[in-house]
């Protein structure tokens, strides 16, 4: 990271955490040490007495001379599985069905302790399990819970549930902005308040798929509500999942599995799909790595602008930040977490669909982003490489989640997402044989499959493909016309595109081929301020003033001048074959295999000159071009 980058990362980091109180960072200071020292106890409820409408109450206390202490409390709207977190001590567990709704442990009311009196030693940085409770109708003399002990109310709606499967109202206060962002920067207050649980919006339906969605850093369930909006409701039923985003990902992870474990084992559900954004993506990636294979009932996992590589923002506030939320220690992109996340092979039985968004910002200071995840750890290789498709929406972190197109694309995933590999009504899917026309032995790009929709006023869709895609079955992709094309570096698709009808219960074919083409493609970025960035190339510098851009040789001589290439498409450019310069980019085209100068002329920089030989079908290994400002010391002898 060049001094420049970390300078930008670490003043925005800052800046950030000065936008929150002190009494803020006060209070996540002293909630990361209790995290250290606390554990977490997990059990199960029955009770041979039907709790009907009355909740039932879970409680982990202590006991000072005749007095108690209750550490954690939850709430549970049937009997069932039960996660309390407490710090290190010697606790009781007791749970009652409170008939009379009063948050008192009134007598008659009936009640169960974990063994009796027996008291659980919770040591810090633990998990203890299979603490599981019978509530009977019996004298609750065995209780060491006394009567009449009040259960403190803890937010807006005091009888929430944690039991996995609560039916929720989504604009329950709960589930606000304001509560997604205590959830990352308040993690124990949030989970010791609210919990993390698996919610429904309807009662469980068998005839029903469940659909899960989960949110990623400082996010909360409504972010999906225009998911829902456009959802069949009548095939599908959506879940989420909400946990606190601060909390280390790898305890989310297992409170997942925990919550689906116990789901799957009530409902016996045999087939489900899970989409996640963001961070989301990391903590459903690590629960499918360790837990999938319990799962075979998860066969479809689509992560939309998940940061698989880490954030370099984390790193800065590990090192830095006078207190540090758990979760940045597992998104340093060379931190244990994101190294570990990838030594574990998604189940067979899951394919996983990438999604990412490349419309964001571009500074001289920052990586090229989505507006909150650079675009190179969304498209980190290792996650590509476990990944069925990869596409690619011209939509920012947050529109991507309200765009038409994203939920076309995923609703017909959704479609075709049958354990049996039935086909449904509402897509097809393709089948594109490609050839690139060279020596087998020569260095081929990776193409990228063009979509554009021919009905629909929608931005193209990119798919990432691999050279052993040539003649597989891709999709499923929304039916209707589109034209399609494939893109590859230093080669011209022929034909140039394709119209397509893609049909439900249908496999569409087709076949291009990739011919070899002179080009001479470059981003121009400011020596001073170019930043070095993992997975990708410095980013172009367009605010840098070109006068003009002259490529000579074999007889040729073209000229790129700014202003002529105002609101251009690139990729319609690429395929007609025609030069062009646009946002710090350049492209020369149909070159000659020769030798060629170009020359880059800008203001306030030294010219540029530099040879090249161009190879029709062949690329270069770096195509950055960085401009000497003239009174940089670099400049100098």
């Amino acid at each position: 990271m060049k001094l420049s980058q970390f300078i930008y990362i670490i003043i925005s980091f800052f800046i950030a955490l000065l936008l929150f109180t002190s009494c803020t960072l006060i209070r996540l200071g002293k909630e990361t040490k209790i995290i250290d020292y606390s554990t977490g106890l997990v059990g199960y409820i029955s009770s041979n007495i039907p709790s009907e409408d009355a909740p039932v109450i879970v409680a982990a206390f202590l006991k000072y001379n005749g007095k108690i202490n209750i550490a954690h409390h939850v709430i549970l709207h049937e009997t069932g599985p039960y996660e309390l977190f407490v710090p290190e001590g010697n606790y009781y567990i007791a749970a009652f069905i409170d008939k009379n709704k009063n948050l008192i442990f009134d007598k008659g009311e009936p009640a169960g302790q974990y063994k009796n009196t027996q008291m659980i030693k919770a040591k810090s940085g633990s998990i203890i399990q299979d603490l599981d409770i019978l509530i009977s109708d019996s004298d609750n003399k065995l209780i060491d819970l006394p009567i009449d002990a009040k259960i403190p109310a803890k937010n807006p709606n005091q009888f929430h549930s944690t039991l996995p499967g609560a039916i929720a109202d989504l604009d329950d206060e709960i589930f606000s902005d304001e509560y997604g962002k205590k959830g990352y920067w308040n993690p124990l207050e949030f989970f010791l308040e609210i919990g993390g649980n698996i919610y429904f919006l309807e009662p469980y339906d068998a005839y029903k798929t469940p659909v899960l969605f989960v949110h990623g850093a400082s996010g909360s369930p409504q972010q999906w509500r225009t998911f829902f909006d456009h959802f069949n409701r009548e095939k599908y039923q959506p879940w989420f999942y909400y946990y606190p985003s601060g909390a280390t990902i790898e305890s989310m992870s297992y409170l997942l599995y925990w919550k689906l474990f116990n789901l799957q084992r009530k409902y016996q559900f045999n087939e489900m799909c899970i989409v996640a954004h963001s961070m989301g993506g990391l903590v459903v990636r690590s629960f499918l790595a360790d837990w999938g294979k319990q799962f075979p009932s998860i066969t479809q996992f689509i992560s939309i602008s998940t940061p698989w590589a880490g954030q370099n923002s984390a790193e800065i506030g590990v090192e830095y930040s006078p207190v540090v939320i758990p979760v940045w220690k597992d998104i340093q992109p060379d931190g244990g977490f994101i190294s570990s996340l990838y030594k574990k092979e998604l189940p067979a039985t899951v394919k996983h669909y990438l999604f990412f968004g490349y419309k964001g910002n571009r500074n001289p200071f920052s990586q090229n982003n989505d507006t909150a995840v650079p675009i190179a750890s969304q498209l980190d290789p290792r996650a590509q490489a476990g990944a069925e498709l990869v596409y690619g929406f011209n939509e920012d972190h947050v529109s991507i989640l309200y765009s038409d197109q994203v939920m076309d694309q995923v609703n017909t995933i959704l479609e075709h997402a049958s354990t049996d590999h039935q086909r449904f009504i509402s897509g097809g899917t393709l089948q594109i044989f490609f050839t690139f026309d060279v020596p087998d032995d020569w260095l081929k790009p990776r193409p990228r499959l063009l979509f554009r929709s021919v009905n629909k006023q929608v931005s193209e869709t990119i798919i990432y493909l691999r050279n052993k895609d040539s003649g597989r079955e891709l999709g499923p992709f929304p039916s209707g016309e589109y034209t399609v094309s494939l893109i590859a570096d230093a080669f011209v698709p022929e034909p140039r595109s394709i119209p397509v009808t893609i049909q439900s219960d249908s496999i569409s074919s087709l076949s291009i081929a990739l011919l070899p083409r002179g080009s001479l493609i470059g981003q121009i970025v400011n020596a001073r301020t170019c930043l070095v960035q993992p997975f990708a190339n410095k980013e172009p510098d367009s605010d840098i003033k070109i006068r003009k851009i002259i490529l000579s040789g074999n007889d040729i001589t073209r000229t790129l001048i700014p202003g002529q290439y105002d609101n251009i498409n690139k990729i319609d450019y690429y395929l007609s074959g025609i030069d062009c310069l646009t946002d710090g980019c350049f492209y020369f085209y149909n070159l000659p295999a020769g030798e060629y100068r170009l020359t880059i002329e800008a203001d306030g920089f030294k010219t540029f000159t530099a040879d090249y030989n161009v190879i029709p079908g062949q690329t270069y290994k770096t195509n950055t071009i960085e401009l000497l400002p003239v009174s940089d010391e670099l400049n100098k002898d």
